[in-house]
């Protein structure tokens, strides 16, 4: 599975972005999807995953309520909506996609695509 990452953007706190991600591949349906990001001089941290059926969705409490997973399998397409942004949001962002169900940890995500940044002002 490749993946595309894109959306990110400089935005004012308190403004919306809407990040996407691309793939390919027959098996993309099958995966569990994840968003993860890593600030500057930090480790990278999970931010949500939806399970492969978009049935589940998981998220970090930083973002709970402003945040948004979602996926369109028939297109190989992965969403993460952003809301309500502050500056502690600012990071490169990654999509990756994992087997592993439930998973909040990076160790478990097989692929992974190319970050995008996201750089909120105060």
């Amino acid at each position: 599975v490749q993946l595309q990452a894109s959306g990110g953007g400089l935005v004012q706190a308190g403004g919306s972005l809407r990040l996407s991600c691309a793939g390919s591949g027959r098996t993309f349906s099958t995966y569990t999807m994840g968003w993860f990001r890593r600030a500057p001089g930090k480790e990278r941290e999970f931010v949500a995953a939806i399970s492969w059926r978009g049935g589940r969705t998981y998220y970090a409490d930083s973002v709970k309520g402003r945040f948004t997973i979602s996926r369109d399998n028939a297109k190989n397409t992965v969403h993460l909506q952003m809301n309500s942004l502050k500056p502690e949001d600012t990071a490169a962002y990654y999509c990756g996609a994992t087997g592993v169900d439930r998973t909040n940890s990076y160790n478990d995500y097989d692929y992974w695509g190319q970050g995008t940044l996201v750089t909120v002002s105060s």
